[in-house]
């Protein structure tokens, strides 16, 4: 049955529609925002998958450019594989919903939105996960929601729920917050070096309008929900997790304890092994194969039992640092001598070799989404290999995980990367992990600050990025322990990874995981508080240290560029007619020329002072003259009444030769020869735009 439901977000009607499309799906629903329109379908499979030990979750977010009247710039004018930003968003919309599925749950659920329509001022990620908490409410499959997510901006120094087109112009925040009614579920930002204290009262506000789209999904939920199916639950056989708590708790709780992540590998797999042996004394001979689920299963909740009474009850971690304590730290610049610039950030056993390649305007990457960004000259790419945690395992290019945190550290770098005006160059930083042991993510941030300083980027501070991680007692929420730099086992045993990037001015990036049911106001102030302390460190004591400021000189391998704006007007005169006047420039000096639709010119060239040369002609060519002012020129040709000079961009000027000297001369040239390099003012230009010159006041300017 169709069915119509309408609501509020920040002072604009929203619309839930279900019944009308994808009747055959589990859940289905039509989210409309203004002129915005997703549709989101959620399925799940009749059976558990087999062999699996974990929940099959799969998340989608379809970019259709019909959407926004546009055809696919691919060959086939189709859309292809999801875009970065696509991807993006189906990870944030991963997040808050997947804890929220039963821990015992292994049937496959596939969630897929499909952005049919477009309004920029709309938008359609918040619908998706709108969407996507509407649909699984309402679904037959387990599902503890609802959830529900909104944008925020800080714009004129006010925050903003669900920014405009208009708003974001001069947006410094760009803040995605989920939550439920009573917790936050996701948090991920890029800003622009904000302040803790703002931070949190923006996702104050957020929560207040997710409480209200929650109960608004609850109201359409308790009118129309599916009673939910019931499903094969995956959870360990409770009579040999007892047998083998019994046995080994303690063993396990002593090899956990070690530093060197591993030996404490090394310790966990002994006692596993010793796990199987009771299995088959229990169970017999076949027992590996018949309850390897059970072993598996009791080896991960017993390690991760220990691992959380050690921390939440004795305040101990793994490797016996302190709970506020970061991992020995070092780096180092300037390894590589061929590319533009490199550094080396190790924290523990995470090490990441950040490298930064300069090019030219051609070099921008160009985007194919449904927004209004065409193109970006700043990127940041990440590489997770399998040598980095010790595993066999061939490269097959960027998965989501990698995009993901190629895409964090890129925006905790975006605000101190200088303006096309102050540095002409596109700019790509790559971040190879060459060692995992957590918090490799955060590790690119502070490694691709060094690369860009030592490339001589002229970025305005240093960025540095830290973890902090969360165990709670889930029988008491007032008792919980907030982590600072965490290692893997404490983010695969933990309760979130809060990752947060920023200088010590504010932040700059924020990506929350979340493996509970949400995070209360005070751990969220914690974490702030924590990273803060922890990235004011990192940059006084590691960044500042291995390198004090941008270099002052590019590579000798970059790439020459030179860049200036001119009036638009002038372009015309720049190129010429049929390009005669830009082909001649660049005979004559051996460079490259951009120049763009708003006046930007860049001049690229393997020699600086051709480069130069070249910038020289085409200011020649673009300034103005103006009556009072100096300019230099050359002598072209000599009359028995002065001299005409050449001022450059095809503007003549005429000194009288009763205007060259304070001193009587009997003609020009027993002063001025053609091919002199002259100053001259002018002093008048009538209104055909004859120029006069003269350089005898100038005479007096340098007695004086």
């Amino acid at each position: 049955m169709f069915k119509i439901y309408e609501t509020e977000l920040a002072g604009r009607k929203l619309t839930i529609e279900t019944g009308k499309f994808a009747n055959q799906a589990n859940g289905s629903v039509t989210v409309r925002y203004g002129d915005t329109v997703v549709m989101t379908n959620v399925t799940a499979s009749e059976e558990p998958r087999d062999g699996v030990d974990f929940f099959p979750l799969s998340v989608d977010y379809e970019e259709k450019l019909y959407a926004v009247g546009r055809i696919p710039g691919s060959f086939n004018r189709r859309e292809g594989k999801p875009a970065d930003k696509a991807i993006l968003v189906s990870r944030a919309i991963d997040r808050p919903i997947r804890p929220l599925f039963p821990h015992d749950f292994r049937n496959d659920v596939c969630v897929v939105n499909t952005v049919l329509s477009m309004d920029q001022d709309c938008s359609p990620e918040v619908c998706a996960n709108i969407g996507t908490s509407a649909a699984l409410s309402i679904s037959d499959i387990p599902w503890g929601g609802p959830t529900a997510a909104v944008q925020v901006g800080y714009v004129n120094d006010e925050i903003v729920i669900n920014p405009t087109e208009e708003q974001r112009k001069n947006n410094r925040l760009r803040l995605t917050v989920a939550g439920t009614e009573e917790k936050i579920t996701m948090i991920e930002a890029g800003a622009d070096e904000i302040p803790n204290d703002i931070m949190l009262e923006a996702i104050k506000k957020a929560h207040v309008e997710i409480k209200k789209l929650c109960a608004f999904i609850k109201s359409i939920k308790e009118e129309i929900g599916k009673p939910k199916f019931e499903y094969q639950s995956f959870s360990v056989n409770p009579e040999f997790y007892k047998a083998v708590c019994d046995k080994f708790e303690q063993a396990m709780y002593e090899g956990v304890q070690e530093q060197n992540k591993e030996i404490r590998n090394d310790n966990v797999d002994k006692i596993a092994e010793e796990i199987k042996n009771l299995a088959i004394e229990m169970y017999g001979e076949d027992a590996e194969k018949e309850h390897s689920f059970d072993i598996a299963t009791a080896v991960h909740d017993l390690e991760k039992a220990c691992v959380r009474k050690m921390i939440l009850t004795e305040h101990k971690r793994p490797d016996g640092r302190k709970i506020d304590e970061i991992r020995p730290l070092s780096a180092e610049v300037g390894l590589l001598p061929r590319t533009h610039g490199s550094a080396l950030f190790s924290r523990g056993q995470t090490q990441v070799l950040s490298v930064v390649t300069l090019g030219t305007k051609e070099d921008e990457q160009l985007l194919d989404g449904l927004d209004t960004e065409t193109s970006k000259r700043y990127m940041h790419q990440y590489n997770f290999p399998g040598y980095s945690v010790g595993e066999a395992k061939p490269s097959k290019g960027a998965g989501r995980r990698e995009i993901g945190h190629g895409a964090l550290a890129e925006k905790a770098l975006v605000p101190v990367i200088p303006s096309v005006d102050e540095f002409p160059y596109t700019i790509r930083v790559v971040s190879e992990v060459l060692e995992s042991n957590g918090s490799t993510s955060q590790a690119s941030i502070c490694g691709s600050t060094l690369a860009l300083m030592d490339a001589g980027v002229p970025i305005k501070k240093p960025v540095a990025g830290i973890s902090s991680g969360l165990i709670t007692n889930p029988e008491n929420p007032d008792d919980y322990i907030v982590l600072t730099d965490i290692q893997d086992i404490e983010d695969f045993f933990g309760d979130m990874d809060f990752k947060v990037g920023g200088t010590k001015d504010g932040i700059t990036a924020i990506q929350v995981d979340i493996k509970i049911d949400g995070l209360t106001y005070d751990i969220i102030e914690k974490a702030f508080e924590r990273t803060k302390i922890a990235r004011d460190y990192i940059i006084d004591e590691v960044i500042l240290k291995a390198i004090p400021e941008p270099r002052k000189e590019l590579s000798k391998y970059a790439p020459k560029i030179v860049s200036t704006k001119i009036s638009t007007d002038k372009i015309k005169d720049v190129i010429g007619a049929g390009g005669k006047t830009i082909n001649k420039i660049i005979e004559e000096t051996s460079v490259k020329i951009d120049i763009e639709e708003d006046g930007h010119v860049f001049i690229y060239s393997n020699d600086i002072d051709n480069a130069n040369k070249a910038l020289k002609i085409i200011e020649d060519i673009t300034r103005e003259i103006e009556v009072g002012k100096v300019y230099e020129g050359v002598v072209t040709r000599i009359t028995p009444f002065g001299a005409f000079v050449d001022l450059g961009g095809g503007k003549e000027g005429l000194l009288h030769i009763s205007k060259i000297s304070s001193k009587h001369i009997n003609k020009v040239e027993d002063v001025l020869n053609i091919g002199d390099e002259i100053k001259a003012k002018v002093t008048d230009i009538d209104r055909q735009g004859k120029i006069a010159l003269n350089i005898k006041d100038l005479e007096h300017h340098e007695e004086e």
